[in-house]
């Protein structure tokens, strides 16, 4: 039984809703408490208002309630179907067994939603810069949800700008708006479009899956990307172990810097999924092509030198090579740099702490003080502080990766 609970409502929801469908064999989780699961089952007696389940359903997940009263399961569908999710399956009705004479078994009511938003409704938040949501219009991929990514809203932006300077006039940030929506997210939208193109084109086959596939786009009258689909890709899936974690995030990055001859630039852990084709990276809108002349453009110029500097990742990686925690020459000369070593870091430090990503902590078999964790920390530190820091063994992907290996081998013969 895969459901979260023991409660004879649900399991009689699944048992005759949800036993053979494809994506609960494949997606269903025995989790519990607080982690985030791609499916969510309640009854009356638990937690059902959508403002509480939304953080605890993976994106794209479902939320099953199960219910003798129907009214009540009308009132809560009404509710979620206006909370960022889409009903599935509307307000419908199963017989608990009984025996010889079914239909003389008692109603358990039910509705299934799919989370499609990424952020709550009304919700403005620092860790998105554009409108990303599921959508349906499942004709365009073999059936199956995309991911839709649209230039944001001039109002969205103001709401934004307004949180973080809120002693700006209203003119001001009213401008400022603007600029982002019309020159300034299009262009990098535009550009995410093309190197998605680019990493299809150039990615051996079987690493294309592990990064999103661009599908539909929508111009402006200037050329200009306002709409973005690209396949989803999936968290969830098999659990797999923080070495494996690393092994492939680390195989990733090197096909994708030698072979695709791209640069991630923003490699955070909310940027990278476990899926069950593996481990895979999203979000390619700071990338560009390695050896690439930015300096031929003086928009993107000035935006690739401002990013250089604010950057969560340049902020770490300063505050890291200041307090001593890095000091491979290597890291030191990409600080505000547009530079392969920028992933690179950000790797050796992001696999140290992958359940950092709330998103993962079902998928990475993490556990702190394991052979394996302290492994991956020693080689962590081997990366950063080398014994030689100017000619440091461990600078590339394709070295780490190598050095995962030997982990890997090591961690066997033990």
């Amino acid at each position: 039984m895969k459901s979260n609970g023991i409660n004879p409502l649900v399991n009689t929801v699944v048992r005759q809703c949800l036993a053979n469908d494809e994506e609960f064999q494949l997606f269903g989780s025995s989790g519990t408490g607080r982690a985030m699961l791609d499916f969510r089952f309640a009854t009356d007696l638990e937690s059902h208002e959508p403002q509480k389940v939304f953080d605890l359903v993976r994106w794209g997940g479902q939320f099953v309630f199960c219910s003798r009263d129907l009214a009540e399961v009308k009132a809560t569908s009404d509710k979620f179907g206006k909370y960022g999710f889409d009903i599935e399956t509307p307000p419908s009705f199963v017989r608990e067994p009984f025996p010889f004479l079914p239909f003389l078994g008692r109603k358990v009511h039910y509705f299934r939603a799919r989370k499609m938003q990424l952020i709550p409704p009304g919700d403005v938040t620092d860790r998105f810069t554009y409108m990303v949501e599921l959508t349906g219009q499942k004709e365009k991929h073999k059936g199956r949800y995309v991911v839709t990514k649209r230039v944001p809203t001039d109002e969205w932006v103001i709401n934004r700008l307004k949180r973080r300077w809120p002693e700006l006039p209203y003119e001001t940030v009213q401008k400022r708006a603007k600029k982002f929506t019309e020159k300034i997210f299009p262009l990098f939208l535009t550009r995410e479009a093309a190197i998605l193109k680019i990493l299809q084109q150039h990615l051996p086959p079987n690493y294309r899956d592990r990064v999103p596939q661009p599908i539909c786009v929508e111009k402006d009258s200037r050329g200009f990307v306002r709409m973005l689909q690209m396949n989803w890709l999936r968290n969830g899936g098999k659990s797999r172990s923080q070495l494996d974690f690393a092994l492939q995030a680390a195989d990733l990055l090197r096909a994708i810097h030698d072979t695709a001859e791209v640069i991630h630039l923003d490699l955070r852990l909310d940027n990278m999924v476990v899926t069950p084709s593996g481990v895979g990276f999203v979000d390619f809108g700071s990338a560009v092509r390695v050896g690439e002349d930015i300096s031929s453009n003086p928009l993107l110029a000035t935006l690739y030198g401002e990013l250089m500097k604010t950057s969560h990742i340049q902020r770490m990686l300063d505050q890291m090579t200041i307090s001593g925690h890095v000091t491979a020459e290597h890291f030191c000369q990409s600080r505000g740099r547009v530079d392969k070593s920028v992933d690179v870091f950000y790797l050796a430090v992001q696999f140290n702490s992958p359940h950092d990503n709330p998103d993962l902590k079902e998928l990475i078999d993490f556990k702190p003080g394991s052979d394996e964790a302290r492994a991956l920390g020693k080689l962590t530190r081997n990366i950063l502080t080398p014994e030689d820091t100017l000619n440091p063994p461990i600078k590339t992907a394709k070295d780490v990766l190598r050095a995962l290996e030997s982990v890997n081998g090591q961690l066997k013969r033990s």
